[in-house]
């Protein structure tokens, strides 16, 4: 079963249970959904590092 991260429930869910425009993933393991914003946090702090060069 693949695991997805709510954006209106700021959750993980299993399976399917909101719709495509309100989540992330899929995703392999909870924990990886648990982890995503903070990954997208580091993604785009990396991003604006790189922008200054």
């Amino acid at each position: 079963m693949e695991w997805w991260y709510c954006l209106v429930h700021l959750d993980v869910e299993q399976g399917t249970q909101c719709a495509n425009a309100q989540r992330l993933g899929p995703f392999e393991t909870r924990e990886e959904a648990e982890h995503i914003i903070e990954r997208m946090k580091m993604r785009n702090d990396q991003a604006d590092l790189d922008s200054e060069d």
